[in-house]
């Protein structure tokens, strides 16, 4: 953990968020993958619209 911390603090803001945002993505297409995995006769537009959601009502 210590490391991570360490290569965190050297990174530039931009590449803090670009790292955000990839976890970010990432995230979205993992569940998107789940989702597909538990319920394999759904469209992708409702996977889609079901990981907006998802995504859209998270709390920390």
């Amino acid at each position: 953990m210590d490391k991570q911390i360490e290569i965190i603090s050297k990174m530039t803001p931009q590449a803090k968020l670009k790292a955000a945002m990839n976890l970010y993505w990432s995230a979205r297409e993992l569940k998107a993958s789940w989702l597909r995995h538990l319920h394999p006769d759904w469209s992708q537009q409702q996977v889609d619209k079901t990981v907006k959601d998802i995504f859209l009502h998270a709390r920390s």
